[in-house]
């Protein structure tokens, strides 16, 4: 199935979304990496405000290239998303709703999405440039000495996805391979 569908990503939204349909995002995404994610999660640790509220957002695992003459932002490609799975679990009790990455997630994500409503989206890692085109505007928001890996908010428009694991805990990979395992 495919959908259009605007941020912020509420838990009606989600409920909606089973792994395997086609989203073409719109509105608010955030973006985060390793070093940011360590830092978001110290700061929830230590009980510090936020950079932003992380109720019903989207954060997309990913470090723009610069941008290159007349364009709001370089390749905008995902990275792989097993290098946040430590700090993930946090982030979604907190509010996240939805991530944005490639690769396999770890059991403790996958429980968490289930325990408290949250959807992995994938990107098609490799084509960059074409996922920027996307983006309509970006602005630093939190740790700009990470350079690439500061939190940006990004607002994007038919941002094309999949859902890899939805809400429920279904997962494209392990369905993938159910599918192969006995030819």
């Amino acid at each position: 199935m495919k959908h259009k569908i605007t941020t912020p990503l509420t838990k009606d939204k989600i409920e909606i979304l089973k792994a395997g349909d086609v989203v073409e995002l719109s509105g608010t995404v955030y973006t985060a990496r390793d070093a940011a994610h360590k830092r978001l999660f110290e700061m929830i640790l230590a009980g510090e405000k936020l950079p932003f509220d992380l109720s019903d957002q989207v954060i997309y695992y990913m470090g723009p290239c610069p941008a290159p003459p007349g364009r709001v932002i370089g390749s905008a490609g995902p990275t792989t998303s097993g290098r946040m799975d430590y700090y993930t679990p946090k982030l979604i009790e907190m509010g996240i709703t939805g991530m944005i990455g490639k690769g396999q997630r770890s059991r403790e994500v996958i429980d968490a999405m289930v325990k408290y409503g949250a959807v992995y989206f994938g990107a098609v890692g490799g084509a960059g440039a074409l996922i920027s085109k996307s983006v309509q505007s970006q602005e630093i928001i939190a740790f700009e000495d990470l350079g690439t890996e500061a939190v940006r908010k990004l607002s994007v428009v038919n941002f094309p996805l999949i859902v890899v694991i939805d809400r429920y805990g279904n997962n494209m990979y392990d369905i993938g391979r159910s599918r192969w395992k006995d030819i």
